[in-house]
């Protein structure tokens, strides 16, 4: 049974779609893709069917990194079939863990910058770019590639405590 990992944002046309689009490689680098699948949900449905931010797909596709994504809303029911639901901000983690059905899906939810050693513990959060410009998505992607590494070692990890 594969491990499943969700990226979670607001619209799931920023963050989100970035931080599963940077995961799934490092994922398939480490040759873990047959163990591993990667997605991405918003907290609202307001970009729900639409493709990624042009501003995230040139971001992406300029540093190498597939930029194909819908939009799509986070449902209540996905906690079943998830072991790790990574939020993009503190606002994001709260929103999860509420909508969570048990205390072990809420502890499922997690920051990803929280698995970047080099992050401020007390600054969490992957600002939302939308509104600003593309250094925004830029900022976003250093975040989340600085994170993706310290998630792949946690993956690691507990995919080996599921094979002992």
């Amino acid at each position: 049974m594969a491990y499943r990992v969700c990226f979670v944002c607001t619209g799931n046309i920023c963050r989100s779609p970035m931080a599963e689009s940077v995961f799934h490689a490092r994922v398939e680098d480490a040759g873990l893709g047959h163990l591993v699948d990667v997605d991405s949900a918003g907290t609202d449905d307001w970009h729900e069917g639409e493709g990624a931010d042009p501003r995230t797909v040139a971001v992406l596709r300029e540093h190498g990194y597939d930029g194909d994504h819908t939009a799509r809303r986070f449902v209540r029911s996905r906690f079943a079939d998830l072991d790790l639901v990574i939020a993009l901000d503190s606002g994001h983690l709260k929103a999860l863990r509420r909508l969570a059905p048990t205390p072990e899906d809420a502890r499922k939810v997690r920051l990803l910058r929280s698995y970047d050693p080099a992050a401020d513990p007390d600054d969490l959060d992957v600002p939302d770019p939308y509104y600003g410009g593309l250094e925004g998505f830029e900022e976003c992607l250093e975040m989340v590639e600085a994170a993706s590494d310290g998630l792949l070692a946690a993956v690691r990890q507990d995919l080996e405590g599921r094979t002992t």
